[in-house]
């Protein structure tokens, strides 16, 4: 899958980032933790520059959040639990996944979108309860602009500073998201046991 991924960035430059960029937030098992950061060292190995490269990834980005938006517009919960229960072992999603974004969005409303830009498989799956909620489109579309920029220029950033050793990111993110992951859950359960001592008091 990298080497496909960084093939089709060498052959098509800007193009083959937006692309990519714009398969990554549509078919998760196209990590930007390698498109990204492969990019970056573009920028020191070629004629591409830091702000073209940024651009084309933040405009890729932009595209399939929308299309995803889209998605959820014209879906249900119940319909995406039967197309991730069929389709999910290709997708590397779950239902659980898709709780998790549902819940998120539910509970802290336009800023997870924002926040979310920056949470691996989340950054794409957000969209969709977005749509589904029939957030105020413009709003989401800044939102996503302004955290996939940040997302973006980091690791744009990163993969300049490394050149060659570019990869070596690739290893630092399976660490970042697993602690986010579990940050995640910790909160859950951290909401979870304080509504149950909420309900106590209650029936005190």
């Amino acid at each position: 899958m990298g080497q496909w991924v960084t093939s089709i960035m060498e052959q098509f430059g800007y193009l083959g980032i937006f692309l990519m960029m714009t398969l990554e937030n549509l078919f998760p098992p196209i990590p930007s933790e390698i498109i990204l950061p492969f990019g970056g060292f573009m920028t020191t190995s070629s004629a591409l520059t830091y702000t073209g490269v940024l651009s084309a990834a933040t405009l890729g980005a932009l595209i399939g959040a929308m299309l995803l938006y889209c998605v959820g517009m014209i879906l249900d919960v119940g319909r995406l639990e039967k197309i991730v229960d069929r389709y999910g072992h290709i997708l590397r999603l779950k239902r659980s996944d898709i709780y998790k974004a549902d819940d998120w969005f539910d509970k802290y409303g336009y800023w997870t979108v924002f926040f979310c830009r920056m949470v691996p498989l989340l950054r794409s799956l957000i969209s969709i309860p977005a749509g589904m909620g029939r957030m105020n489109f413009g709003i989401f579309i800044l939102l996503t602009a302004i955290g996939s920029i940040i997302w973006n220029s980091i690791l744009i950033g990163i993969g300049a500073v490394l050149g060659e050793n570019w990869h070596h990111v690739s290893a630092f993110m399976d660490v970042y998201s697993n602690i986010v992951y579990a940050l995640i859950i910790a909160g859950i359960i951290l909401c979870v046991i304080w509504y149950i001592r909420r309900r106590k008091k209650g029936k005190l």
